[in-house]
Formats: structure tokens, sequence, C-alpha cells
């Protein structure tokens, strides 16, 4: 297999989660402009040149979530990310989508409004994704009440989402302190073997991030 991924990127994280908790084998095709011929690969495989992109045997695998089923299904490990029962899965999906679309979708916006020229910056849109995000940490640090992980009892793909999403959520608006529920499995989720390499491979590409990483983490 051979992912085209570059390790400081919340969904390459995503999926770099899921192949170190099968412990299955790949090459890392890193995209950035030291590596043209990559690039090149790249844009030729998905002209649209959104990442990550899986290859596996002559198919193209896109969009994270889909890779990470495509794992589940064609080299599963020891740690299936989906659950085999049909109501457990759907509960694993769910929160999925939740992790992506209602806390890295408004955290996107905000990163993405700060590389933007100052009289082309959208301060309402701004505002929209901070009241997102607040709304987001409420609603999880109550689905959080009972739970260790996301999904159901196991790690799953949607910790896989969780991860990168509330780790650089809390950089771009940090979780209030009174959500603990919420704070707490973030650091349960940076203690995840798994995870916690994704984030030791992407530190040297800190200084990319254009709100100023904190010191910590």
């Amino acid at each position: 297999m051979k992912l085209y991924a570059h390790p400081f990127s919340a969904y390459c994280q995503k999926v770099l989660i899921a192949f170190y908790e099968h412990g299955a084998p790949f090459e890392f095709a890193m995209l950035s402009p030291e590596n043209p011929q990559t690039g090149a690969e790249f844009a030729a495989l998905w002209p649209l040149r959104r990442f990550p992109v899986l290859v596996d045997a002559g198919r193209t695998v896109l969009e994270s979530t889909v890779i990470i089923e495509y794992l589940d299904v064609h080299h599963r490990g020891a740690s299936p990310m989906i659950p085999a029962e049909p109501s457990a899965a759907l509960d694993v999906r769910m929160m999925d989508r939740f992790f992506d679309n209602y806390v890295m979708t408004p955290t996107q916006k905000i990163v993405g409004d700060s590389l933007r020229p100052e009289t082309s910056r959208d301060p309402y849109g701004v505002q929209e994704a901070r009241e997102m995000l607040d709304r987001a940490y409420r609603w999880l640090d109550q689905r959080m009440q009972d739970r260790e992980w996301a999904g159901d009892e196991a790690f799953s793909l949607a910790d896989c989402a969780a991860g990168p999403s509330l780790f650089y959520a809390d950089w771009a608006h940090p979780i209030d302190p009174s959500l603990k529920r919420v704070r707490a499995y973030r650091q349960r989720l940076l203690a995840r073997p798994s995870f916690a390499r994704a984030v030791e491979e992407a530190r040297p590409f800190r200084h990319l991030f254009p709100l100023g990483a904190p010191d910590r983490d």
C-alpha cells in the first residue's frame, strides 16, 4: 500500500492512526514542495488534490473515512475500526461524521481565515465557527459521561477522527476548562500509542500552524 499524505494534516493523521492500530505495512508518499515527483503522481491519481489518498494493488481509495473502512475490510489487524454489530457500527459512523463536520470543519474555517489577506477575512464566519465548536464541545461533554471512547466500548473509527480534530480544535479555539470530560478524552487520545506516534511524526511541522502552535501537547 502507498499512502499519499502529509504528517501535519488532520485527515492524514486520522488515517495514520488506523494504519498503526492495524499494524498494516505501507509506504508513506510525502506530499511537499521538496517532492515534486510525488506531487505529480498524486495529482494524476486525484485531480482535486485533497489528501490523503491510498493506492493498493492498483486501486485508488479517496477520503479518510473510506480509507479506514477499506483497511478494515482488506487489511484488518487486531483492532478493527468498525464494530461487527450493525447498530454499534452506525453509532461509530455517526461519531466519525460528528468530528469531521462539527469539530474539524469549523476548526478549518478559523485556521483558513487566518491565512487570508486582511481585507478578505470573514470575521462573521469565524465567529459562527467558534460558536459551532462551543456547541460541539458541550454536546460531546455530555456524550462522554459514561464512555471511554466515542463510539462503542472499543477504540474505533470515531476515535481516529476525534484525535486530530480535538487536537487542532483546542489549539484554534480552546476547550473550556469546565468541560472536564472532553478535556480528559482529549488526553486519553493523546496517550493512545497510535495517535501519540502520529503527533510525534508531525511535531517538526508545527511552525506551519498559522495561528501559532501552543507550547503544549
